[in-house]
């Protein structure tokens, strides 16, 4: 039996310039990897919030699996469970547990085929196939989950909403959580009205399932992100290189690069690394360069990377102006994670 080498060094992600083709986006639509396992079974549902359990058995007849209806007497009928749409969708807060429950769906649903992927993954593969291509890809799959369905873009939303409603005529069957739009304001502002609005022309095929809850990563957004003192850092760096890849980047420089790659190349720039170093942190003066760096920390996030960085704690790099515009809850989600991520 042959194995694969763990290559080592520091890389830095300023130099590379990732490509994706349409056949990688589409074998890389399986949930990620701290979702790999995800089952009803490992979701705790929290007692203080009902809707989470309501949530979790809606989801479970939606999938088929579970308690059977209670049988009838000898003369009478069982209970006839409840028609579904072909559509679910998740509304609820960040840290619900929503992206859970999304693969939860994606592994108990006894399927063909059957695709996971983000909104931006979706959009990026009709951008990389065209329309009719990925139509053509999907025509006869039996599920696809969309994590956070995007309702800033009108342009990518009408092409999505166009796409699903061609899936769903031919028998697809979709789950989705979604982003607020941009004029959404406050972390717990529920979505549902608005997805629904966008998606105007399926709205009739989706049934939604509000999520009450806290964010389970709360606990974290009580204190700051781990920063290091120079000297700290290099020493962190070179050490995780001697057994894994490790990347070293000074932050303004990677913020910068992050414009030339699209953000559905962001997986393949983080590709092989087992730690991300930034240096000399600093706050975020542009909105655009700020949205592309939650895409980055999203996907960071997703394979599980730990996060060593100099300079301002990360938790401060989104200031208080942009905090209380309208992508608020997108950068309060990126700060949770960027907590976590370096305090792994």
């Amino acid at each position: 039996m042959t194995s694969t080498a763990t290559r080592t060094g520091i890389v830095h992600l300023s130099e590379r310039t990732p490509q994706i083709s349409g056949a990688d986006i589409v074998a890389s639509l399986v949930p990620p990897p701290q979702f790999a396992d995800a089952t009803f079974e490992s979701y705790r549902a929290d007692a203080a919030y009902p809707s989470q359990q309501e949530a979790k058995d809606t989801l479970m007849a939606f999938c088929g699996v579970g308690a059977p209806a209670a049988r009838g007497g000898l003369f009478r009928r069982a209970k006839k469970a409840p028609e579904m749409k072909p559509g679910v969708y998740l509304d609820g807060g960040f840290g619900v547990g929503k992206t859970h429950l999304l693969a939860s769906v994606y592994h108990a649903l006894p399927a063909r085929r059957k695709y996971f992927g983000s909104f931006i993954e979706y959009t990026a593969l009709v951008g990389a196939l065209g329309y009719q291509n990925t139509v053509a890809l999907f025509r006869g799959a039996d599920l696809l989950c969309i994590d956070e369905f995007e309702l800033d873009d009108p342009g990518d939303t009408m092409v999505m909403t166009r796409l699903l409603g061609e899936l769903v005529a031919s028998g697809t069957r979709l789950a989705a959580t979604s982003n607020t739009p941009p004029n959404a304001l406050g972390e717990g502002r529920f979505a549902a009205q608005d997805f629904l609005r966008e998606i105007h022309a399926m709205s009739a095929s989706f049934q939604t399932l509000r999520i009450d809850g806290t964010d389970y990563r709360h606990r974290a957004l009580d204190g700051h992100a781990a920063v290091l003192a120079p000297a700290e850092y290099e020493r962190t760096v070179t050490d995780a290189a001697t057994t894994g890849l490790v990347s070293d980047d000074d932050f303004s420089t990677l913020v910068t690069h992050l414009a030339s790659v699209h953000p559905s190349r962001y997986i393949r720039l983080i590709e092989g690394l087992s730690l991300v170093g930034l240096r000399d942190v600093a706050p975020l003066t542009d909105q655009s360069a700020a949205l592309r760096f939650v895409a980055f920390i999203d996907r960071v996030y997703d394979a599980q990377l730990p996060i060593r960085a100099t300079g301002a704690t990360l938790d401060l790099v989104f200031p208080e102006e942009m905090l209380a515009g309208g992508y608020r809850k997108k950068y309060l989600r990126a700060i949770s994670r960027l907590v976590a991520s370096t305090l792994d």
